[in-house]
């Protein structure tokens, strides 16, 4: 039997139709419960912080902790249109900086503060949680793209935990392929260099970013980065 070709250091995978791609969020019940019912995030949903999607099911699933992490139990699929992904995809800035691709910290700085989206590439993981050699997009999402997310761009939420914990259960009872085909089928997103010039620098695909490049996010926005999202959501 052939194994499956590893895929490319820095790729985009997602469900997604001609118009739409779906990522995930992880919400306390009381946000995540109503966004669901109603299909759009509630009032209460705060637009004027910084929100972060996550394309892979997987990798929501470790930042959440199978929905199990106290206020992350209500894990959401977020159906959102494609043409808002695209512009947040470029409009975003790399949320570390990195020497020869951008003209120096400083200018890295600025455009970080000033774009409405930010990306990371963190390691994608296995159904055990653990990490992949490729990386899994993060999109952070502020101001304008935060509130265009919002009301915008979303158009359909569905409430996924009991597949979050249905798949968890199965990988602890040792049935990972039974797991593994219950997890949504995540196809490489169709991103160019248009779509990807901006968060992907010349020779990243090649090399290990350095432990001192990643999440080098100014101290006064340490607040955004995604290991210290929320209260509310993951």
């Amino acid at each position: 039997m052939s194994v499956p070709a590893q895929p490319p250091k820095y790729q985009i995978r997602a469900v997604h139709t001609d118009t739409t791609v779906t990522v995930y969020q992880a919400y306390l019940p009381e946000i995540g419960l109503p966004a669901a019912r109603d299909g759009r995030f509630p009032e209460s949903w705060k637009r004027d912080r910084m929100t972060w999607i996550k394309p892979s099911f997987l990798w929501m699933a470790y930042r959440c902790g199978w929905g199990l992490k106290e206020g992350q139990e209500t894990v959401l699929a977020v159906e959102i249109a494609r043409e808002g992904f695209e512009w947040a995809l470029r409009h975003a800035s790399l949320s570390h900086y990195v020497r020869g691709f951008h003209e120096d910290r400083a200018a890295w700085q600025r455009e970080l503060k000033r774009s409405p989206a930010r990306v990371q590439w963190d390691p994608e993981r296995d159904l055990h949680l653990r990490p992949l050699p490729y990386r899994s997009l993060q999109l952070g999402l502020a101001g304008e793209a935060s509130r265009r997310y919002a009301d915008e761009w979303t158009v359909g939420i569905r409430d996924v935990t009991p597949l979050a914990r249905e798949i968890h259960g199965l990988v602890r009872e040792g049935r990972p392929e039974r797991a593994r085909a219950l997890l949504p089928e995540e196809r490489p997103y169709p991103a160019g260099a248009g779509l990807l010039g901006r968060i992907v620098a010349p020779g990243e695909a090649r090399r290990d970013v350095p432990r001192d490049e990643v999440r080098d996010v100014p101290r006064d926005e340490a607040r955004d980065a995604p290991r210290d999202e929320v209260r509310d959501e993951a």
